[in-house]
């Protein structure tokens, strides 16, 4: 059986099995491999005999990762609305995302630091779980390196994923039927209470320490920059998309120094921006995922930065292409 998506509002619908919401009006839940339960959806609208579709793609997945499947297009509809996130560039491969981050990793520690991940709760914790976990088991990862969840929300999200295994990649669906947990690597510490998370702060070397929030702009993870920053030794990894006007993004461009806590903090950690870990498709992916939908007389792209909507538009010759704004009013 095909996985489950949430509605949001109160019920839920099998991966690409139409549901009926009205007469005239039913709604195809198609899985977007962007996070678990993810959706594009197809809505199917019929008046006066006449049937039009809409296929909304929400976030998109970005294909080959170790846990999700891959997006899943719909064979045709009229008119698609598309995300465009990446659509002006293309993500590193996954596997030269690992070494990396392996590399980042092992020569921290080997300089007596820690490793700050800014990690978003849902998908990208779960995933770098389950990359640390191959590294460890392959001796690409020193064994004895502690590592910290420090999330009550990635906490209980990583219990979702293990709860409904189904809905992931075969290899991980393996594993879980073998009884081996691939998101539970070695040392692993699950920190929920904020006295426990304080505490981490006391340790000046050979710790992973994962929190959010991914862009820094909140969270735990912004007591883990400020305690490790400033220290030559450690290193700031970031495996995630960070916003522009970000504290995330403030240190990507190569800020001196970043406010935390109404205090100016010198920025003197590696910095390291590995985006091969992304959950949004690239543009080549993007491309690829319209391209396979017939009948399409429109493409409307969205939820992009004004740059990638316009690189992406160009890659999407002969055909309608609408970059709307705010109040626009389109007759489908």
């Amino acid at each position: 059986m095909r996985s489950i998506a949430s509605t949001g509002f109160g019920k839920t619908a099998e991966y690409e099995q139409p549901l009926q919401l009205a007469e005239g009006l039913r709604a195809t839940f198609i899985d977007a491999g962007h996070i678990l339960g993810s959706a594009s959806i197809l809505i199917e609208a019929t008046e006066h005999g006449r049937t039009r579709s809409v296929l909304f793609s929400g976030d998109l997945g970005n294909g080959g990762r170790p846990l999700l499947r891959l997006p899943s297009p719909p064979s045709r509809a009229d008119i698609v609305v598309m995300e465009s996130t990446y659509g002006d560039r293309r993500h590193r491969s996954l596997k030269d995302s690992i070494e990396e981050l392996y590399g980042a990793i092992s020569g921290t520690l080997a300089r007596g630091g820690n490793v700050i991940i800014p990690t978003f709760a849902l998908e990208r914790a779960q995933e770098i779980l389950y990359v640390l976990r191959q590294g460890i088991e392959r001796s690409r990862l020193p064994p004895a390196m502690q590592i910290f969840l420090d999330s009550p929300m990635a906490i209980s999200a990583t219990e979702i994923f293990k709860r409904h295994f189904e809905c992931l990649s075969s290899e991980a669906v393996s594993m879980f039927r073998e009884g081996r947990d691939p998101l539970r690597p070695a040392n692993l510490h699950l920190v929920r209470e904020s006295a426990d998370s304080v505490a981490i702060n006391r340790i000046t070397g050979g710790a992973v320490i994962m929190a959010g929030s991914g862009m820094c702009t909140g969270g735990r993870i912004r007591h883990h920059l400020r305690h490790n920053i400033w220290r030559k030794e450690s290193a700031i990894v970031f495996v995630g998309y960070a916003a522009a006007g970000t504290i995330a993004r403030q240190i990507i461009d190569g800020a001196k120094s970043v406010r935390l806590f109404g205090e100016d903090i010198a920025v003197r950690s590696k910095i390291y921006t590995i985006n091969g870990f992304s959950a949004h498709a690239d543009q080549q992916e993007l491309l690829a995922w319209r391209r396979a939908i017939e009948g399409c007389e429109a493409t409307f792209l969205v939820h992009g930065e004004e740059p990638a909507m316009q690189a992406l538009a160009v890659h999407l010759e002969g055909q309608r292409v609408e970059l709307p704004r705010l109040g626009d009013v389109f007759d489908l």
